[in-house]
């Protein structure tokens, strides 16, 4: 638009000189023509001379203008691709490098070897603690965070070293050049030390940890992707601590991490080949000697024709986000099988933190039972002790459509130290299960002690109490006489088809 505005006016400035000539030279030719004097003479001479002046003040005028024009356009332009780099290789919250601009200069790190012992370092980060600031504190506090780390993680690092957001609260450091696992540790330690002072914003205190894994180029990988991968391996050994840690690389985590990948990829198949069964231990009334309940585990039994044992698959199912669904499916399972037992027997189903989680939960159990055709009010969720205290709040919503409904709620695991009276009153449970890390040692003094006690605080909030792990066939009469009322053996747990024949007798 500014190009066909100086056009134009070069045109209007030129077709106005245009006429005025024409107009003077008509006037000398048809009009003065052999009349004009010598001075006159002259002095249309001088007036041809301004003319030419003023046609070239003109275009000189119109070239300048053009030349400022041109410089305006270029700089515009140059500002336009820098912006443009910018956006292609540069976080646009925290002015980081991004991923790309990472990658590219991880891979020209790995074509580059460098000098006998030292290493490229690769320092995987992930913040700990960053959910619970955007989810109390909104998005805004968030990214401010997220930009005081950058500055943080900047100051922490060398000059040459290259510091890189990949997204969310994920980082990722690439340290040219470091003397061995003894120089990257030094750097990671410097982060970790970075991170150590509550970040304050609006006022407010913020602690913000992270874990840091390690991997080095060439002694642990020898191209980006796979010193990548293994950096995050060494990552989730760190996040395991559950506090700011460093961990680098090791062969024998990896083989773990490969084979719980290998696992996660079985377990989808066979969930859906439907090849997970429903198994049931008994709980026992200590006095009668009766089933009141069988306890639900699941029953996974490989291509080899190996049972793979429940705690090996079931944190994998529920890290993957597969737990919601193979509960629900062992739990209808149970209670078709289930539909064919006395009323008075009951159903036990353990809840991991991730069902707990789940909003959808009471919903979608009821939703179980009313196509099972099975009474609620047979039904006992046992929930472990460290769900309650973890989110005491989030697990009273989720089961609390189940309570209305009538299904019992046990407190699991009982004794391991972690509620206290405020939870159990809270909660309002109607059973406690004394942990198995007492029974096995019954006998022992101080155990007996522990059992009795616990037995006497669930009788005096009015609950029924339970114990498991119950292996000394006279164990029954020691844990009675304590004020244990329920029991469970330490036998297989049993088939649909053997523990209903295990409930002939009794019915």
């Amino acid at each position: 638009m500014r190009h066909r505005v100086s056009i134009n006016d070069l045109g209007i400035l030129v077709a106005v000189l245009a006429v005025v000539a024409y107009i003077g030279f008509s006037i000398d030719i048809f009009v003065t023509e052999g009349q004009a004097s010598l001075a006159e003479q002259r002095l249309e001479l001088d007036e041809v001379l301004l003319l030419g002046v003023t046609l070239a003040v003109g275009l000189l005028i119109f070239a300048v203008r053009r030349y400022v024009e041109q410089k305006k356009e270029m700089r515009r332009r140059q500002e336009a691709e820098r912006y443009a780099r910018e956006l292609a290789f540069q976080d646009p919250l925290t002015g980081l490098a991004n991923r790309r601009q990472f990658e590219d200069a991880l891979k020209v790190a790995a074509a580059s070897p460098p000098a006998a012992g030292y290493s490229h370092a690769v320092l995987m980060l992930d913040l700990n603690g960053f959910k619970k600031i955007n989810d109390n504190y909104g998005h805004a506090i968030g990214d401010q965070t997220l930009i005081v780390v950058a500055q943080r993680l900047v100051g922490a690092i060398r000059s040459q070293d290259l510091a890189a957001r990949l997204g969310g609260d994920e980082f990722v450091v690439l340290a040219p050049h470091v003397l061995g696992a003894e120089g990257a540790g030094v750097i990671a330690t410097r982060i970790l030390q970075s991170l150590t002072a509550p970040i304050v914003i609006g006022g407010t205190e913020h602690n913000v940890g992270t874990g840091v894994g390690i991997a080095l180029l060439p002694d642990d990988a020898e191209d980006p992707s796979e010193a990548l991968r293994k950096a995050d391996v060494a990552l989730y050994r760190a996040k395991a601590e559950h506090r700011s840690a460093l961990r680098f690389f090791e062969a024998e985590m990896d083989a773990r991490v490969r084979e719980r990948e290998t696992m996660e990829r079985a377990l989808a198949a066979a969930m859906e080949a439907d090849a997970i069964e429903p198994r049931f231990r008994p709980t026992l009334d200590l006095q009668t000697g009766t089933v009141v309940a069988f306890e639900v585990l699941p029953c996974w039994i490989g291509k080899d024709g190996e049972e793979i044992a429940p705690e090996r698959f079931l944190a994998i199912a529920e890290e993957s986000g597969l737990i919601h669904s193979l509960g629900l499916r062992l739990l209808e399972k149970a209670c078709m099988t289930a539909g064919d037992w006395p009323q008075n027997v009951g159903l036990a189903v353990d809840l991991l933190p991730g069902q707990i989680r789940d909003p959808k939960l009471g919903e979608a159990v009821l939703h179980v039972l009313e196509v099972s055709s099975f009474d609620p009010r047979r039904l006992e969720l046992e929930v472990a002790e460290n769900i309650i205290v973890a989110d005491l709040e989030g697990a009273k919503a989720a089961l609390a459509p189940l309570r209305v409904a009538g299904v019992k709620v046990t407190l699991d695991n009982f004794g391991t130290g972690y509620s206290n009276l405020y939870h159990m009153q809270e909660f309002q449970f109607d059973k406690v299960k004394i942990d198995r890390r007492f029974t096995e040692r019954l006998g022992q003094e101080q155990a007996d002690r522990t059992i009795k006690a616990l037995a006497g605080l669930g009788h005096g909030l009015g609950l029924i109490v339970s114990a498991e792990g119950i292996s000394e066939p006279n164990a029954r009469a020691t844990l009675l006489e304590s004020g244990v009322e329920q029991g469970q053996g330490g036998q297989n747990a049993l088939s649909a088809r053997e523990a209903t024949a295990f409930l002939s007798p009794a019915t």
